[in-house]
């Protein structure tokens, strides 16, 4: 009796235990039935861990980044530079050419002021560090439907229209303490700190023509044909290719830059009470809709010196090192083919960093773990953790490290294409990559993720590794089967 109630016991446990994700075999609906004709057994095995370098990935992220700081662990600079386009919807307007009252002496509409303003939530490093950029009007717009990496130059491929060819190349520096704002305006619930660059020197575009600023020409260029500016695409080749803005100099911040805007100033009269002179301003700002990449430059040959650091592994980004683990999938297998693994789990402790600084990075807070060859056309294709084949774990801090609870569908995914190992040096492999998701609440108040990214933010950690034989880390498995099969 006792015999019976243990097995009962270990099969609810194996029921708790089991993956929604595809296994070996099935267990069936008659298990409770037959508690007593089930086997469950547990085992634990040595995985190893190492570091990969990722500094080719995929350049799609809701933020952009701009600035250059140094890696303490490496010694080496991170340096990021900003591309983005504008977006104009298709019922835009500026005000009716007949109440601006913004001219020269000649009578022609002119901008009083204009400038771009990169907007930014968060940053990394010393917020009085002096940034100096040069930024760049594009000559063309960058192709859609096609792959940019964090390694795209669009200076190196070409995409500049530089003041070599009248281009627009304006060179400022900058702080991310704004001194010329007021305390007053800082504490407003609106405010949002920026980047700003005037563009207020003249001119000339592609024709030769000549304005005092920039805004001028686009209040020109609107005035000449509105249809440019209500169509995206007529937009971007016709009137603003997009901008490109390169750090030249300084060392110490870096800022996540959440939108782009070309702003325009002007004075209007109004419709209400014609000698009322009011200030008029027009946007255009950079969307989803539009591309927004950034250029990340680091010392190459310092991140491959961390790889070979022994018994560890690192998560670094942006565009550093992922860490990579060797499932112990054969070992896993032998002698329980026609077992069904219902659970394997496995922890990633990290290495607590010992020299204390104010300008330590992050702890990546999620990481996606997938088969290595999956990774690539996982971010291609905007697909979302499945808990089959890819799962999310977030860092937690108690227990200092990433507990990934149930990977059996990984395991199996394997198992189910072993026939491959002998062909594919990463098979039994898989990746754990900083990520970040967005999420929504569904109609329960469930939290909902519907996108993936790779991170592109300032974090780095290091990681318990090694080969397996080191047993720096455990997978522990559960297997189940009726007796007789």
């Amino acid at each position: 009796m006792k015999a019976k109630l243990l097995a009962f016991g270990f099969a609810l446990m194996a029921l708790a235990l089991t993956s929604c994700d595809d296994t070996t075999g099935g267990i069936g609906g008659s298990l409770t039935d037959e508690a007593d004709k089930l086997k469950v057994q547990a085992d634990t095995f040595n995985v190893g861990a190492h570091s990969i370098l990722a500094n080719r990935i995929l350049s799609r992220s809701a933020k952009g980044y701009l600035g250059q700081i140094k890696d303490l662990e490496t010694q080496s600079e991170i340096t990021a530079n900003l591309m983005s386009q504008l977006y104009v919807l298709p019922n835009f307007e500026m005000p009716k050419k007949d109440i601006v009252q913004s001219k020269d002496a000649s009578g022609n509409i002119v901008a009083d002021s204009c400038e771009l303003r990169l907007y930014y939530f968060t940053h990394f490093g010393d917020s009085l560090a002096p940034i100096k950029i040069t930024t760049y009007e594009l000559d063309h717009p960058v192709k859609e439907g096609k792959k940019y990496l964090t390694d795209f130059d669009p200076e190196a491929e070409g995409y500049l229209r530089t003041a070599a060819n009248n281009g627009l190349e304006v060179a400022s520096t900058y702080t991310l303490t704004e001194f010329t704002v007021p305390d007053s305006v800082k504490k407003e619930k609106n405010y949002v700190p920026s980047i700003k660059v005037r563009l207020n020197k003249p001119y000339t575009d592609k024709a030769g023509k000549v304005y005092n600023n920039y805004g001028t020409y686009m209040m020109n260029k609107y005035y000449e044909n509105p249809n440019d500016f209500r169509n995206i695409y007529k937009f971007l080749n016709n009137i603003c290719p997009g901008f490109y803005i390169k750090v030249t100099n300084g060392l110490g911040s870096m800022a996540a830059i959440e939108a782009v805007q070309l702003v325009v100033y002007y004075r209007y009269k109004d419709t209400k009470d014609k000698d009322k002179i009011k200030t008029g301003v027009t946007q255009f700002t950079s969307t989803e809709e539009v591309l927004q990449l950034t250029n990340f430059k680091s010392d190459q040959e310092q991140l491959k010196a961390l790889i070979n650091t022994p018994d560890v592994s690192y998560l670094k980004t942006p565009a550093g090192l992922f860490t990579e683990v060797e499932l112990p999938i054969n070992e896993i297998m032998k002698g329980h083919e026609n077992d069904t693994l219902n659970t394997a789990k496995f922890e990633l402790q990290r290495i607590t960093n010992k020299k204390a600084s104010k300008y330590n990075m992050d702890i990546p807070k999620n990481v996606l773990i997938l088969p290595t060859d999956s990774a690539a056309i996982f971010f291609e294709k905007n697909k979302l953790n499945d808990n089959k084949t890819s799962f999310i774990a977030t860092y937690n801090a108690q227990s200092n490290s990433y507990k990934f609870n149930n990977v059996a569908g990984i395991v199996n995914y394997f198992i189910r294409n072993r026939a491959t190992a002998g062909s594919n040096p990463n098979w039994g492999k898989v990746l754990v990559i900083p990520v970040d998701l967005k999420t929504t609440k569904d109609e329960n108040k469930n939290t909902v993720i519907n996108k993936v990214s790779y991170h592109m933010g300032l974090t780095s950690t290091m990681l318990l590794g090694g080969d397996k034989s080191k047993g720096n880390i455990k997978m522990s498995v559960v297997y189940s089967k009726f007796h007789g099969r």
